[in-house]
């Protein structure tokens, strides 16, 4: 039976073919009847033809070291007495989309997996040209990039209010699937918010059953209007073709990202220091939030880390929070997503039920050294994990305190207990919560960790 998979829309290619193909949804022009006009008609062309100069192609080269597990294991070359050979090395080419978001000053954003190491970055247009680019910053737990080109007058595309779409919105897809440049394709909005697909440590997906294709990557996902409405990014699809199910980053996080990493270079997020989750009807009534009819709204606070953004604010255990800024909290995902566009430096107003009172609180976003996190944000096989940053002062000189792990998870049938130290993973050596993301990003295929308990190193692979 061929498993289910979720795909990134990548395409890896040595050529690319200019061409245009276009699927709609909607009605499409075709030739009028003798003495009719072709105006009358439904059509989608002229919202393309402001929409398809801001959609690129973006063209990558990396090298790639060439080298055999087996050969390059230490002990494994020790006992057959193989001599260390040097490193082969290999050049690829791989293709994806981007879209221009600032004609002016050269801007243009692409999905962070479709530039992630490459060595030379190129842009295409769709009159022809090419330009060299230089990656100003990226996000990976978003999946997003920004690139800058030298030019000047470049049309860029227009952002959508993306938390005003509905399901049922008709939208277009723009990208170079399998290397096919201005491809263009349609559909509806199929579902808002799609989270827990283990693609992205923040997932606040759009999901559309207009077909996208490896190569979309990047690409824009544009309303009838040719508003930028979300960045295509992944398609779910037994074998790897396009079976009407894909996901797109929305306009409005894409927006804020953008704007931090144009400013910053990097993505400076804050720590909430809230621990949240989801509200059944019990712990509704049992907190006195329960809708005279309806399903219960918000998360719930189950602890507040010292000295953070949270306990500052005033939050408390028990607190049912029930909106974040403009945004209505309905899950933990919400909450997530919300803070997955919260930066250092950043004030924002929560909304709160505390003992069946509405109360109105101000969070103050700061970084924190003692940072916790999620296992599941850096892998699913973490899912379960609470993880928090040891301070470099500490004896062994850093590494990653595993704060949590419950006993239903992967993690703690593999062995993974609380108190143990992350100190390596998949062989690399980790500091922080920064590396031991890195080290896993490079290697998705392998998880196993380096581990100080009770005064003693091991091995823990979790499968």
């Amino acid at each position: 039976m061929v498993r289910a998979m979720l795909y990134r829309s990548f395409f890896v290619a040595t050529w690319l073919i200019a061409g245009v193909a276009v699927q709609a949804a909607l009605p499409v022009a075709i030739p009028a009847a003798d003495g009719e006009s072709s105006a009358t008609l439904p059509s989608l062309a002229d919202m393309l033809e402001r929409a398809n100069p801001a959609v690129v192609n973006i063209a990558t080269r990396s090298t790639v070291v060439e080298h055999n597990r087996l050969l390059a294991d230490p002990f494994f070359r020790r006992f057959f007495n193989i001599p260390e050979s040097r490193r082969r090395y290999r050049r690829t080419q791989s293709a994806g989309s981007g879209v221009v978001v600032d004609g002016a000053q050269g801007y243009i954003v692409t999905n962070n997996h479709v530039i992630d190491g490459a060595d030379e970055i190129s842009v295409g247009f769709s009159d022809g040209q090419t330009l060299e680019a230089e990656l100003v910053g990226r996000d990976p737990q978003v999946d997003l990039a920004l690139l800058k080109v030298s030019a000047e007058n470049l049309v860029a595309i227009k952002f959508a209010d993306s938390g005003a779409l509905r399901v049922g919105d008709f939208v277009v897809a723009i990208g170079n699937p399998f290397g096919l440049t201005q491809t263009v394709t349609s559909g509806i909005v199929s579902a808002l918010g799609r989270s827990g697909l283990g693609i992205e440590g923040y997932e606040d997906f759009i999901q559309t059953d207009a077909p996208i294709n490896p190569g979309n990557s990047g690409g824009a996902l544009v309303d009838l209007r040719g508003d930028l409405v979300g960045i295509n990014t992944a398609i779910y699809a037994p074998s790897g073709g396009n079976v009407g199910i894909g996901f797109a980053i929305p306009a409005n996080m894409t927006a804020a990202i953008i704007q931090e990493l144009i400013e910053n270079g990097e993505v400076n997020r804050g720590y909430v220091g809230a621990v949240v989750q989801p509200l059944n009807r019990e712990l509704a009534k049992a907190f006195d939030v329960l809708p005279a009819d309806g399903a219960p709204a918000g998360v719930v606070v189950v602890d507040v880390q010292p000295a953070s953004s949270a306990e500052k604010a005033g939050l408390t255990p028990g607190d049912v929070i029930v909106q974040m800024g403009d945004k209505k909290i309905t899950s933990v995902a919400d909450f997530e997503n919300q803070a997955a566009v919260m930066f250092i430096g950043d004030r924002l107003d929560i909304v709160l039920v505390r003992q069946g009172k509405q109360r109105a609180l101000t969070l103050e976003i700061f970084a924190d050294t003692q940072e916790q996190v999620a296992g599941r944000r850096i892998t699913p096989r973490l899912n379960g994990v609470v993880l928090q940053n040891l301070s470099a002062a500490d004896d062994l000189g850093g590494g990653v305190l595993v704060a949590e792990v419950m006993i239903n998870s992967s993690a703690y049938a593999y062995g993974l207990r609380s108190g143990d130290i992350i100190v390596g993973v998949n062989r690399v050596t980790v500091a922080d919560i920064a590396e031991l993301r890195e080290a896993v990003r490079r290697d998705k295929r392998l998880l196993t960790l380096r581990v100080y308990r009770n005064g003693r190193f091991g091995p823990i692979t979790i499968r």
